[in-house]
């Protein structure tokens, strides 16, 4: 067994000024070091914040490989991002630099303090795409949830295929988007999807709405809810521009949205709607949608984005806020089957230690305020674990694989 000891511990309940963890993959003990009985190998946390890992709710591990990219492009709207930018890329993207990004993200992230993501995959070279990001992931001893996005952009047969591999990747039945989906598209997803959740863009632009009412005369929820996709735990991306009875039926059916306030904010299409989602309490998951690995950043962009949605700088609490990092350990925990999230008895043993010295007093009452507007302002964690293993220590990754410069640029060369 191990110790961290000399630690100030806070798992977003919690809160222990000088404490202790003993722990192998998951959690044996928690306490004040004045209960602490010693005899373990010991990690000396000094003062440092120890937090749970982090998760992503929502990326995109392909777009790694984009930065820099010789791609040029004057989009004016969101459809045209999508076809000028993005579709462009991913068509290229074959198992060699799928396994290049996966191996690059994974690394950013758990230098970010991301120890779980959730992903929604596209790639021109679909069979083994998967696989490919399992298993660069799963040597960074990552938990993660996989899909591919359906859509008419690819060999829908394919597509299918590899997001029923139950047996090799946890995750979801992933799609595109609405607008990117025919109704036989659709019809034919649904003769197979049982009861698996879909992971899915809905709403990212009004274009997505726009469409979905001419083409198909209803909303983008409402589509997918007459094909019966709406299944339990599905993840609904963005929703920007949703309204009451989309809402309605995200809350009845007991899906998810993943907001992606940096992401949004990049790409020019809004800003995610508070004040609905509140209202009709649709529980939250928070991602980077592929732009960085910082979801400490996505959740400060969350607190100040929905104050801004609301034109108002109070109307979105602390606690709503510490309410959705909750929701998405509790998800996480139904999908993966694990126990991640709280520094407590029988969790997992993810977390992180952080280097945060406060300059003002931080107690059981203010701990959270600390981690949105201190620990978050610039998260680098000093130390990483994972199931108990150390996969960051002293801002260094334990295991760090060279990138593979070759494969990205032959990879950038197609895009020319």
């Amino acid at each position: 067994m191990k110790a961290i000891i000399n630690a100030r511990i806070y798992d977003f309940e919690t809160y222990i000024e000088n404490g202790y963890v003993v722990y192998n993959k998951s959690i044996i003990d928690v306490g004040e070091m004045k209960d602490y009985k010693g005899h373990y190998e010991v990690y000396d946390a000094k003062g440092k914040l120890l937090i749970p890992g982090l998760i992503n709710g929502h990326t995109h591990i392909y777009s790694t490989l984009f930065r820099g990219a010789p791609l040029q492009a004057s989009p004016n709207n969101f459809l045209e991002i999508l076809d000028q930018i993005w579709w462009k890329f991913d068509k290229e993207l074959t198992i060699l630099s799928i396994q290049e990004s996966a191996k690059a993200y994974g690394q950013m992230s758990l230098l970010c303090g991301v120890t779980s993501l959730i992903d929604h995959h596209a790639s021109g070279e679909i069979t083994g795409s998967l696989s490919a990001i399992h298993e660069e992931l799963d040597k960074l001893n990552m938990k993660h949830l996989l899909c591919f996005e359906t859509s008419d952009r690819f060999d829908v047969n394919q597509c299918i295929e590899e997001n029923i591999k139950t047996s090799i990747h946890k995750g979801h039945f992933g799609l595109h988007a609405s607008l990117s989906l025919s109704d036989e598209t659709l019809e034919q997803v649904s003769e197979v999807i049982n009861d698996k959740p879909i992971h899915i863009h809905v709403a990212e632009s009004k274009i997505d709405e726009d469409l979905c009412e001419s083409n198909y005369d209803c909303r983008v929820v409402e589509r997918l809810n007459t094909f019966g996709l709406l299944n339990k735990d599905s993840i609904l991306a963005h929703c920007l521009y949703i309204n009451d009875l989309e809402a309605s039926l995200i809350k009845i059916k007991g899906c998810y949205v993943a907001i992606n306030p940096s992401s949004n904010l990049n790409n020019a299409v809004g800003l995610y709607n508070n004040e609905l989602l509140m209202t009709h309490d649709i529980p939250v998951l928070v991602g980077t949608d592929g732009l960085g690995a910082n979801i400490a950043k996505a959740y400060q962009n969350l607190y100040f984005v929905g104050n801004q949605s609301r034109n108002h700088p109070s109307k979105v609490s602390l606690e709503w806020i510490r309410k959705q990092l909750l929701t998405s350990y509790d998800y996480f925990n139904r999908l993966y089957g694990c126990r991640v999230g709280r520094i407590k008895k029988e969790y997992d043993s993810d977390f992180l230690l952080i280097d945060y010295e406060s300059i003002t007093p931080m107690n059981e009452n203010n701990a959270f305020g600390h981690l949105v507007f201190g620990v978050f302002e610039a998260l680098r964690p000093y130390a990483v674990f994972i199931r108990g293993e150390l996969q960051v220590d002293q801002n260094q990754l334990i295991l760090k694989e060279k990138i593979n410069q070759e494969t990205i640029e032959a990879l950038w060369r197609n895009l020319i």
